[in-house]
């Protein structure tokens, strides 16, 4: 997911992106629990993924308190 892509939603649909990305991460971290995660290289992706949905809704938080 592109910075570009978060930045035209909103501050309610970053907050559901970030949940949503949240369960996603809870998921694959019980497949890698329980061995059934094939491609690892999800869990740091969806990692920063969480990250930059993070960053980018602090800064539309921050421009709006301005």
């Amino acid at each position: 997911m592109k910075a570009s892509d978060l930045r035209a939603k909103s501050v309610a649909e970053l907050e559901k992106e970030i949940s949503d990305l949240l369960r996603a991460h809870f998921g694959l971290r019980m497949q890698k629990a329980t061995q059934q995660l094939t491609n690892h290289s999800q869990l740091g992706n969806t990692r920063r993924d969480i990250a930059r949905a993070r960053t980018v809704l602090a800064q539309k938080k921050k421009e709006g308190a301005q």
